[in-house]
């Protein structure tokens, strides 16, 4: 019985550890990603800019093609005999809609037309504040993903995910007014 028990216990234990490297880790690569390395481009843009629709085909552009570009790398970055990390393109796939979905949650407050009725707050302001709660908001779940399955300490985690979110964007904001 005790055998049995065991045995069962170490089959949940790599069941948990494939699911860890087949889709969590790629996920959270791919979530990350879209979510940091899109702030540059959609930041930059709507500083130069000032205006929600061009900042909104920017970030569209970012996201799309930072998640096919993600997609690929997972894909093409170890084919899984090697690691036992699973379908190549299955990660690529994971990683890809990650990283896309990852970019269009601070993209989409830019959707919000450039003209709004009277009394309403001015729409660029609006869309920019929404967009930095977004990111925070990412930035959070990203943090509670690694605590949930990575082992990473929450507050570790979310130090080390903001440090970074904030620096992408300053760097976006800053050479936005340039």
């Amino acid at each position: 019985m005790a055998a049995a028990l065991e045995s069962a216990v170490a089959l949940d234990a790599e069941a948990r550890r494939a699911f860890v490297l087949r889709y969590v880790q790629p996920g959270l690569a791919g979530l990350i990603d879209g979510s940091v390395s899109t702030l540059a481009p959609i930041f930059a843009a709507a500083f130069a800019t000032g205006h929600n629709g061009a900042t909104f085909l920017v970030g569209l552009a970012a996201s799309v093609g930072a998640g096919i570009s993600m997609g690929f790398t997972e894909a093409l970055s170890d084919d899984g005999q090697v690691t036992g990390r699973g379908d190549p393109w299955l990660r690529g796939l994971v990683c890809g809609a990650m990283t896309t979905l990852g970019g269009l949650g601070h993209t989409l407050p830019y959707a919000i037309p450039d003209t709004l009725p009277p009394g309403w707050p001015n729409p660029f302001v609006l869309a920019t504040s929404l967009a930095v709660l977004v990111v925070v908001v990412e930035l959070a779940v990203i943090a509670a993903i690694r605590t949930r399955f990575m082992a990473t300490p929450f507050w570790r985690a979310a130090l080390q995910v903001m440090l970074g979110g904030a620096l992408v964007l300053v760097v976006g904001m800053l050479i936005g007014s340039a």
